[in-house]
């Protein structure tokens, strides 16, 4: 029967005591020694406590580049009904009040990537003034590299929004850091070698001990080989989390290592978005905890939720590992605590906390503000630049449920573009577009129109593609979208606070099309639902092809839509859609959604519209 380790002491005593009766009996010729050693054993000393000593490791992550807070979009401080506050300039304060109470050489901190795009000021230091410079003279600091400098950042993991500008500006970027980017699973395509450092090995110093050593490994998104393909493909490969953290937490380990500590670009229910494109699970973090022994603790990111603290049970050994992600933006920071005992020259976890701490409490770092206002001040100016007008409000408060004309604008936008660079052939045929509500509180207002209205309606870094779909291809495409609503029964009312987002279906990943005309009968189940599918009032037949205008996240199988990731392509281009746009207002002048809103699809009850 095995011994319970809180017993493990009294297990010993007992056993010392039978092994001493059983050696009286074996020895009664020899009294007198024993009767020596008596005393010895009766003046032993007692065993010392073992030295102890604790630590923190603060954590960040999916920063998006919000500095301050600061919405540029609305041009105003940011604000919700919950009171939120965000930005890395409140964490900064955070930070030094920790390292304050804990002590300056007690405390580690750690981002879980996903740090150079996001706002404006990410894009204005990725296209208009570029950190890569331009015209052969050198570029500008990133504030993001300035911020997390002066907050004395140990390490950061990759995110997959990293190499949306290309590698070129994220290389520039790890330049200006003076810590290291992490990405264990982000490999040479030639070599299949580490194409950034896989891990960091930190010390915490102990007074009159042993230093403690902290091994920090960084994950990336395996999904970064679908999403931003156009950039990484043949420069580099990425694998799955689970088969990396087995190959480096036993070689962090090897290095003596005392504690393993993992920051991950992935979350924590093992689900994945991208159906069976990639053999890798999105968000995997969990499953690491599970299946690799030896990890104490990881920082979780990409999935933009608050999780104070989620433990998982370590499959091999037992032991529980801490999970936490400390929401995105700088909302919050997420706080691990560590406590090690001393034994036999070696530190050992005794026990492991997290949580979450609110950057609402605190205001924006004097520093941080010092060193970034002027930055930002550039920014908001250049959002805040006129580039034609409106000849009427465009809204997508009811987006995600009726056809608007603001996302009849992007399909506009996209299908003008796609159309200028088709050959004479795929000319010919019938082009539609599909594009997404990414948000549903922009506005395109009447009047003047500035760069951040277009950019809050249009908040990506995506580029434009045109592929090809047959007509039942079209129909599985727009099906598979139509997955997005919950089956409401003829009869019942729909809510629309409850219509959307089934399945764990967000809003970004729900197309609509603008070319075709149909219905969307949410009272059928899913698959059952796109009814009267017509392009130029006629039925459209299966094996009628389509040139589809669509961006190239979705286009290389973002969001697991079938068909789409395979079709032949018939337009690509690195021009950004939000540019096109911009293009658009500032070519024509004015936007006139006269010119260009379609009525064209709608949701139905058995046949009856639903709104």
């Amino acid at each position: 029967m095995p011994v319970s380790p809180m017993n493990r002491r009294e297990f010993v005593k007992k056993s010392a005591v039978t092994s001493a009766a059983v050696a009286v009996a074996g020895t009664a010729g020899a009294p007198a020694a024993q009767a020596a050693q008596a005393p010895q054993a009766a003046g032993r000393k007692p065993e010392r406590a073992p030295r102890t000593w604790s630590f923190s490791i603060l954590g960040t992550t999916d920063l998006h580049s919000h500095v301050f807070d600061w919405d540029y979009y609305t041009n105003a401080a940011y604000s919700d009904s919950k009171g939120n506050t965000y930005g890395i300039a409140r964490i900064a304060t955070l930070v030094k009040q920790l390292r304050a109470q804990k002590g300056e050489d007690r405390v580690l901190l750690v981002d879980a990537g996903d740090i150079i795009q996001g706002t404006s000021l990410a894009y204005y230091y990725a296209n208009v003034d570029p950190i890569t410079g331009k015209d052969g003279e050198p570029g500008p600091q990133h504030p993001m590299a300035i911020a997390m400098n002066e907050m004395r950042y140990d390490a950061a993991a990759l995110g997959n929004h990293e190499f949306n500008y290309g590698i070129d500006v994220l290389r520039t970027f790890e330049k200006q850091c003076r810590f290291p980017l992490l990405g264990a699973n982000a490999l040479d395509a030639t070599t299949l070698r580490p194409a950034f450092r896989p891990y960091t090995v930190k010390r915490i110093k102990v007074p009159g001990a042993p230093d403690i050593k902290v091994g920090i490994l960084g994950l990336t998104n395996p999904g970064i080989a679908l999403w931003d393909k156009d950039n990484v493909s043949g420069k580099m490969t990425f694998t799955g989390l689970v088969e990396q953290a087995k190959k480096y937490v036993p070689r962090l380990r090897s290095l003596g290592c005392d504690v393993v500590f993992l920051t991950d670009h992935s979350g924590l229910d093992g689900s994945t978005s991208w159906g069976d494109e990639l053999p890798y699970v999105e968000n995997a973090s969990n499953l690491v905890a599970e299946q690799v022994p030896g990890i104490d603790a990881i920082l979780v990111g990409h999935t933009h939720v608050d999780v104070p603290t989620y433990t998982v049970k370590n499959e091999e050994t037992g032991k529980d590992v801490v999970l936490s992600e400390p929401y995105c933006y700088g909302y919050r920071l997420s706080v691990f605590d560590f406590e090690l005992e001393l034994h036999h020259g070696c530190w050992k976890v005794t026990r492991t906390t997290s949580t979450t701490l609110n950057s609402n409490t605190v205001e924006e770092d004097a520093r941080i503000t010092e060193l970034l206002k002027a930055d930002h001040a550039l920014v908001v100016k250049y959002v805040n630049t006129a580039i034609g007008t409106c000849t009427e409000e465009m809204s997508t408060a009811q987006a995600c449920w009726e056809d608007v004309p603001a996302i009849d604008f992007i399909h506009q936008v996209q299908m003008d573009a796609v159309r200028s660079g088709l050959s004479a052939s795929d000319a010919q045929l019938p082009l539609i577009s599909v594009a997404a509500c990414f948000s549903r509180t922009a506005v395109i207002p009447a009047g003047d129109v500035t760069i951040r209205d277009v950019a809050g309606l249009y908040i990506y870094e995506n580029t434009l593609y045109g592929k090809k779909l047959t007509g039942a291809q079209l129909k599985d495409y727009l099906e598979y979208a139509a997955k997005y609503y919950h089956q409401v029964p003829s009869g019942t009312k729909a809510d629309t606070s409850t219509l959307t987002n089934a399945n764990s279906f967000w809003d970004y990943m729900y197309d609509t099309a603008s070319g075709v005309s149909y219905e969307i009968d949410i009272a059928q189940p899913e698959g059952s639902r796109i009814k009267n599918l017509t392009y130029n009032g006629a039925a459209v037949a299966a094996d009628q092809v389509f040139v589809v205008a669509v961006n190239n996240y979705r286009a290389n199988g973002g969001s697991g839509y079938p068909h789409i990731a395979d079709a032949d392509t018939a337009y690509s281009s690195t021009n950004q859609v939000r540019d096109l746009m911009i293009a658009y207002a500032t070519t024509k002048g004015t936007i006139d959604p006269k010119t260009f809103a379609a009525d064209n699809w709608k949701l139905t009850q058995d046949g009856t519209p639903v709104f």
